[in-house]
């Protein structure tokens, strides 16, 4: 086994222990000679273990005493209970309840905990303005032709070596631009899907892909997930014989922020390929990793082209811009067939800026910025919760990515709380918006990429209050 390999697979074995509670707040852990030995490491290797889980802030080291698993507040908050959707393919979806939370996009006077994005603070904007310009210069007629139908030779060129790092092995050839991910998903099931086929999908899932599934007239599917491994599989199993597409968010999936493990990835594949069914992954929040390493993505573990992988920058440095791609496997002729039908080029300036900011590694210095950032966000924000929020609160541990998921009592109805809270200039995501279903009305999502101050700890301190009173 490959020293990588080991330091990766126990570091993750033991945060999973500390995640779900096996190992408690304030237990002592192995020393760094002990690991050395029962793993047959190096001391170097076993240190990098700890210093991994530190990062993490799941462990603290004692001087001459150790290391112990972090005393952290939110640490002793219980995870959400597992999702139960019933086995019925519908497609109603809480419209009017989507349309008033987006609404506020862009509202300077409210403090906007319901859009998953970073906030501009968190974004190299001054650096991507250059680009933007040295762009306009570099390109032909100063970008105004359309660019090659399959998109942008630099971007894709980047997006394909950067796959190397989850195993990937993507060429640009593979690819195909697109206007931000949701553009390219969309692509994807028009592809593969006709009115009245069925689509399984994560549940609790993003209202953005239950809305589009619904607008192209599919039933939809919801699956069982847990909240740190992801998916059921088992419950999967029994949906394959009536579904026709697979969409999946493996990745620090919104709004559980968990991360599908190596092995439930690789299964997945595997079932999905058997029964000839299109897996489309949604990779947009892979980046933003909390860990150290990458994850692999479903694709990496596609063998006969049958997953469609898509990602885009919107989530990570700039989401007006609307730069994503697919790499589609064997699809590849039908989404650019459709992608010509519906949008002809993607925009040439754009999309030579973003390639150019992958090119000389200014994409990573912002990333490990970013993953940073995020991960002392969700550590303040799970801490005011466990300080301010009812008795009984339950929240995720997403292991990258935006979110941050809040089960309340079932007594507290957030769509009431959503109400309360933007009279106090507030907004959330009311937990119904992320299913077709009738649950997850306790529940909530919280962007966790804003910048932490003071007024937004008591921001969630008023939040809590008013969760209360309900």
């Amino acid at each position: 086994m490959k020293k990588e390999f080991l330091y990766s697979e126990i570091a993750n074995n033991i945060a999973d222990k500390i995640k779900t509670g096996v190992l408690k707040a304030g237990e002592r852990l192995p020393s760094v000679r002990k690991l050395s030995e029962e793993h047959g490491m190096s001391v170097n290797t076993a240190k990098r273990v700890f210093l991994e889980l530190e990062a993490q802030s799941l462990v603290q080291s004692k001087p001459q005493s150790g290391y112990f698993v972090s005393t952290l507040n939110y640490l002793k908050l219980p995870l959400p209970e597992a999702s139960q959707p019933v086995p019925v393919a519908n497609n109603r979806e809480p419209d009017a309840l989507i349309s008033g939370v987006y609404s506020t996009m862009g509202r300077s006077d409210l403090t906007l905990f319901s859009i998953g994005v970073p906030s501009g603070n968190l974004l190299p904007l001054a650096k991507l303005k250059k680009e933007i310009v040295l762009a306009t210069r570099e390109l032909k007629e100063g970008g105004t032709e359309y660019e090659p139908l399959q998109g942008n030779v630099k971007l894709r060129r980047m997006v394909a070596a950067r796959s190397l790092a989850w195993k990937g092995s993507l060429k640009e050839s593979d690819l195909v631009t697109t206007n931000g991910c949701m553009n390219a998903l969309a692509l994807c099931l028009m592809a593969l899907t006709k009115r009245g086929d069925t689509i399984a999908l994560e549940s609790p899932c993003y209202p953005g892909i239950l809305q589009l599934a619904v607008s192209l007239g599919l039933k939809v599917l919801e699956v069982a997930t847990h909240p740190v491994t992801g998916i059921d599989i088992a419950a999967l199993k029994k949906l394959l014989p009536k579904i026709t597409v697979c969409l999946l968010v493996p990745n620090f999936n919104t709004p559980l922020g968990y991360c599908m493990p190596d092995a439930n990835k690789k299964e997945v594949v595997a079932l999905l390929a058997a029964y000839n069914i299109p897996l489309i992954e949604d990779d947009t929040y892979g980046d933003i990793h909390f860990g150290s390493e990458r994850p692999k993505c479903c694709k990496s573990f596609d063998r006969h082209g049958n997953v469609l992988w898509c990602g885009s920058v919107s989530k990570t440095l700039a989401p007006g811009y609307r730069v994503g791609w697919v790499a589609p496997g064997r699809y590849k002729e039908q989404i650019l067939k459709l992608k010509l039908i519906h949008s002809v080029s993607s925009t040439s300036v754009i999309n030579e800026a973003v390639g150019n900011f992958l090119l000389t590694g200014k994409y990573e210095h912002h990333l490990r910025h970013l993953r940073r950032t995020l991960q002392e966000n969700y550590q303040q924000c799970a801490d005011a919760i466990a300080d301010y929020f009812p008795e009984g609160t339950r929240i995720s541990r997403p292991q990258g990515g935006l979110a941050l998921w809040v089960e309340f009592p079932k007594t507290v109805d957030t769509g009431e709380l959503y109400n309360d809270a933007l009279k106090k200039r507030i907004s959330i995501s009311p937990g119904r918006m992320f299913t077709l279903q009738n649950q997850f009305h306790n529940c909530m999502r919280l962007c966790i990429g804003l910048p932490w101050t003071d007024e937004l700890k008591l921001k969630l301190k008023q939040l809590g209050a008013l969760a209360k009173m309900i």
